[in-house]
């Protein structure tokens, strides 16, 4: 079972890698569901960690409806990981009416050259899911990253393992969302799955001395936590 860690910063990479995953997908801002990480946090993982390095490229939260600009700047973000070899990219276009935009999906998937490709969770956005898996099949994308369409992978595993069913090991199904090492088990005999995708994070305490009618409250942070990832997998072993 390849366990893949979903890491929003640098020392969340670095508890995942101590903890036994063997893949990172690397982001930041997962509070907007994740948008691609600086370049200092993408050089500082490829140089400290061993594992693979997958960076999610996408350049705002909301909606995976990208304009001219947009698919500029993602174009550029894959230029600069494919240059600093990161391993592996994740990425998702749709159009308005949710159905996959095979344009700039297939433009990314040039511009990624050799490295590992991902399609994110703009999957469980669109609509006619058997449909986008025979045509993400023909851009010979590695994996998809999917909850079967449904708020968890729990609630979504028998979508799921009708995908994995249909993908005929052409690509991979990653079920992702809502994984703990309490249900780890469940999801994986009940889809057939092969590669899993978590987050494990925990809050972690500001360590600034608190002040009277602070008006900032966000001071907090998330980190996959290392007790977590390490429940998880060997969860995925009982």
């Amino acid at each position: 079972m390849i366990v893949e860690i979903c890491t929003p910063n640098i020392q969340s990479a670095l508890n995942a890698e101590a903890a036994g995953a063997h893949r990172i997908e690397l982001c930041e801002n997962l509070r907007d569901g994740g948008t691609t990480p600086s370049v200092g946090t993408i050089l500082a993982c490829k140089k400290h960690l061993k594992i693979p390095v997958y960076v999610l490229i996408r350049p705002r939260g909301g909606d995976f409806c990208y304009s001219d600009l947009e698919m500029e700047v993602m174009l550029n973000d894959i230029d600069f990981c494919k240059k600093n070899g990161v391993d592996g990219i994740v990425i998702g276009a749709l159009h308005k009416d949710r159905t996959l935009q095979v344009e700039q999906n297939q433009a990314m998937i040039a511009a990624a050259g050799g490295m590992g490709v991902t399609f994110h969770r703009a999957f469980d956005r669109a609509v006619e899911p058997f449909k986008v898996l025979e045509q993400l099949k023909r851009m010979n994308i590695e994996r998809i990253l999917t909850s079967g369409q449904a708020e968890s992978a729990v609630k979504g595993v028998f979508l799921l393992k009708k995908l994995i069913q249909q993908s005929e090991n052409q690509l991979i199904i990653m079920p992702g969302a809502g994984i703990s090492s309490e249900n780890i088990q469940q999801i994986i005999k009940e889809t057939t799955c092969e590669e899993i995708h978590l987050s494990a994070k925990t809050t972690v305490f500001s360590k600034m001395k608190k002040i009277e009618n602070d008006p900032f409250l966000d001071l907090d942070h998330w980190e996959s936590d290392v007790e977590t990832i390490k429940k998880a997998i060997n969860a995925t072993v009982k």
